[in-house]
Formats: C-alpha cells, structure tokens, sequence
C-alpha cells in the first residue's frame, strides 16, 4: 500500500530476474527472451510524450503489440511449426488405455497420502515469486520414492509417483495466483496471459484489488475449484475420447492449428499487418524452440515492460532526473537488492560448478 513508483519499478526488475531464471536451461538464455519481450513492449506511442516509437511508418503499430497475437504466434504456430519439423526425427506409436478407467480401493489408499503431500509441496513453492511447478513435482517424486511400500513398482507405473507430482503440479499452478493477484507479478505464461487480460479490462492486480473488485478476487478463487470438479467430469469418462484425437493424422492437426490460428487473430483484429506479425512471431517462437530459448519471458516482458518503463520515468520526473531515488526507498533498495542477487546466483553457481569439476 506505501509502494511509490521506485518500488513498482523494482518490483518489476524483480519479476524480470526471476522469470527469466526460472524458464530455460540458462539464465543467458532466459535474459534474452526477456529482452525480446522488452524491445516489443516499446512498439507503439510513447504514453508520456505521444511520440510514436518503432513503428516505421505503419499507422497499424501505432497502439503496439497485441499480447494475443504475440502469444499465438510463439506458442500455437511456433509450436505446430516445430513438432511438424521433427516428425520424421522418431515415429510416435500410440498405445492404448489398458485396464479399468476408475480407481480401486487399493489406489485410494495408496494415493491419499501423495495427494496431501504433494499439496503441501506445490502451493507454498508456487506461491513464490520464482516458485514454478518443476520444483515441486520433483520434489514430491523424491519423497515419495523414500517413502513408499513399493519401491520395485517406481519406474513401472506406481501410484505414488503419478498421485504426489500431479497434486504438486496442481497446487503449484493455484499458488502462481498468490503473487499475480496480491503483486502484478505473472510467473508463468498462464499467469502472464490472464494478467493481459486483467489489463484489457482496466483491472490492476495488487492490493487494491481486493478492496475494489473483491467480487472478481473471489470468483476467481472460486472458479479454481470449479474447474477441478469440471476436469474430473471431462477426463475420467472421456478419456478414450482424448487418446483417440491422437490419431488424427499430424499433418491434417499442423493444418488446423495454423488455420485456427489465424482466423482467430483476424478475427481480433482485422489487418494484414497483424496476420504478418503472426507469421513472424510463429517463425520466431519456432527458432526460440529449435535452439532452446524459453518463450514465457517474452510474453512478461511485452506486458511488464510498459508498466516498468512507466513507473521508473515518473520516478525519475518527480526526483528531476535523480537516479539515487532508485535506491532511497528502503523498500526499492531490498527489492533491488534480491533482483541483482536472483541475476547473479545462477552465474555463481555454474562458476561454484566447473571449479569443484576441475578440483576433481
């Protein structure tokens, strides 16, 4: 509630860092990303001078990057384009749900215990700033495996090593609402999107938000445990139904994916710009997961970076261009601080790594 715009805007830097740290296998990597979704971030007309920035002359750039056509673009085209270049790399052989849909008594014993724990480990680690689910559903495969009955069955298909993860991933996917609706601070891709479209309809998540659309705070926790009741009615009995959509020929399910795609995007916004921007952020997305770059960052740093941008200017505008009042507040100086600790700990660690590599 006392964040002044120094705060926002290292709270940002925060959310930068963390992002970017948390998707890839490299912190060079993910830093990239981010700053791809930066650059993007500063299409369109300055909001504080109205000068138009980036555009080259096309009247379509002028109100900037749509965050849907960004996202189809690098997920469902970037995507669909890559799985279509490896289709010949190895065959996929679809194999058939064996055995009883339904769960016995003996996987309702055997499962509850991994439920609860797995719990325990998703929500408070998704709750986290860089929390994400690898953590822990990784951690509640390694519990579980300590603890079980059954250590011969893991590997084969236990129980507790399905039941505990997918709870954590659960979980985890619940507690990324924790900093989005309580800081503005989306870290995942799902997250980043449904903060996109917080912002579309004027609505900004943080504090306030709880005091002036608490209807919207509620039904959206709400909604979660609607949706569980929902995903038990759809999967359970339709789940042959789901297995058989993979046989669809993968040629005839690039073509619909691309055609959908764009059909939905012009729908939108009816523009031939617009469909081009597609394209070349469907080529973009397809080389970012050909070489191993995280998409995710891209997308924070379109939605994050005009807010960033803005917040570090007005700072500077009511200091008279004072940089020092980045780190006056004590508040920004600590936010600052766990930023530039989050930037260099990955670097030190890989640097801890090939030291004690080459001592061995």
């Amino acid at each position: 509630m006392r964040f002044g715009p120094e705060d926002y805007f290292a709270l940002m830097c925060v959310a930068f860092v963390t992002v970017s740290a948390t998707f890839g296998t490299s912190p060079v990597r993910g830093l990239t990303s981010l700053f791809i979704g930066l650059v993007l971030g500063l299409v369109g007309i300055d909001k504080l001078t109205g000068q138009a920035r980036l555009a080259f002359g096309i009247p379509e750039l002028l109100d900037g990057v749509e965050v849907t056509t960004l996202a189809v673009g690098l997920f469902a085209i970037g995507e669909a384009l890559y799985v279509a270049s490896r289709r010949h790399h190895s065959e996929e052989k679809l194999e058939p749900v064996r055995g009883s849909l339904w769960m016995t008594k003996d996987d309702w014993r055997r499962s509850w215990k991994p439920w609860l724990r797995g719990t325990l480990f998703g929500f408070p680690i998704g709750a986290l700033p860089a929390g994400g689910a690898e953590i822990p559903t990784f951690l509640s495969y390694s519990a579980e495996k300590r603890l079980t009955r059954y250590p011969d069955e893991f590997g084969k298909g236990a129980i507790e090593g399905v039941a505990g993860p997918e709870a954590a991933n659960n979980a985890s996917a619940a507690g990324t609402l924790v900093p989005l609706l309580t800081l503005g601070l989306p870290t995942s891709a799902t997250a980043a999107m449904m903060l996109a479209g917080f912002q579309q309809y004027g609505l900004n998540p943080g504090p306030l938000l709880f005091a002036e659309k608490p209807d919207l705070v509620w039904g959206l926790i709400a909604s979660l445990f609607i949706a569980n009741g929902m995903l038990l009615v759809l999967n359970l009995p339709l789940v042959g139904l789901w297995v058989r959509l993979l046989a669809i020929p993968q040629p005839y399910l690039y073509a619909g994916i691309l055609v959908f795609a764009a059909t939905g995007t012009i729908a939108a916004k009816p523009s031939v710009v617009e469909l081009s921007m597609l394209a070349v952020f469907g080529v973009l997305g397809y080389l970012m997961r050909r070489h191993d770059f995280p998409i995710a960052p891209v997308v924070v740093g379109l939605i994050l970076g005009p807010i960033a941008e803005s917040q570090l200017r007005r700072a500077m505008a009511i200091n008279l261009g004072d940089p020092m009042v980045l780190v006056q507040s004590p508040i920004s100086a600590t936010l600052l601080g766990i930023a530039l600790i989050a930037l260099i700990a990955p670097f030190v660690n890989k640097g801890l790594g090939r030291f004690r590599a080459s001592e061995d």
